[in-house]
């Protein structure tokens, strides 16, 4: 029997609603069908988000996608550019974990990157080393807000037996998002988001 064409989904995005209503993602989409066809690929799935930023992790076509991403329904992720799929390296590396991890391929148009290759597996790698370095240098810096608000006096914590403001914001550095740190603490995503004003509140008026 032949071998069946690889199968891809498409994703596309546009930040703003008057982009949306301009021409939405039509030109996304019609490079990334331009290059399927080339490739001989089938499209099972186009996920395209509209009005939404590029830096929140969850978003709603991006999210089906995960899900299907999961269930394996595609062999290849293509995107018009890095950017539309995330504005974080953070972000777009868990992406790519994701994808190597269920053996889908992840391939952007303009950046002619293709991790099906030993060169975009290598820009993989890179992205990664950058990504860890992001993190932690973002740690870095909660930490020394965290030890300036504490030798000037100012109390970030709650009781031991919730979640501080530091807690809080050192789990959102680490996880991505409100929504995962949440889940990592144990508490409420709205908890979080709480502690997060309150730690930032604090280092405003130190920096007063």
């Amino acid at each position: 029997m032949p071998n069946r064409p690889l199968r891809v989904a498409l994703y596309t995005r546009v930040s703003t609603t008057a982009q949306a209503e301009r021409n939405g993602t039509e030109y996304q989409l019609a490079a990334l069908e331009g290059l399927a066809e080339r490739a001989e690929w089938e499209i099972v799935g186009v996920y395209s988000d509209e009005g939404h930023s590029g830096r929140k992790d969850s978003r709603p076509e991006l999210d089906k996608m995960m899900i299907h991403l999961g269930r394996r329904r595609f062999d290849i992720v293509a995107v018009w550019r890095f950017d539309r799929l995330a504005r974080s390296l953070s972000h777009l590396v868990r992406f790519l974990g994701e994808c190597r991890a269920r053996g889908v391929d992840f391939v952007s148009y303009s950046e002619n990157i293709d991790t099906s290759t030993p060169l975009g597996m290598a820009m993989f790698q890179i992205a990664g080393a950058f990504a860890e370095l992001e993190s932690n240098l973002a740690r870095e810096r909660v930490q020394a807000g965290i030890d300036n608000a504490r030798s000037k006096g100012v109390t970030l914590g709650r009781p031991k037996s919730e979640v501080t403001a530091a807690e809080a914001v050192l789990a959102i550095e680490e996880h991505g998002s409100i929504r995962k740190a949440a889940v990592a603490l144990g508490v409420s995503p709205s908890l979080v988001a709480q502690r997060k004003k309150t730690y930032y509140e604090a280092v405003e008026t130190l920096a007063l």
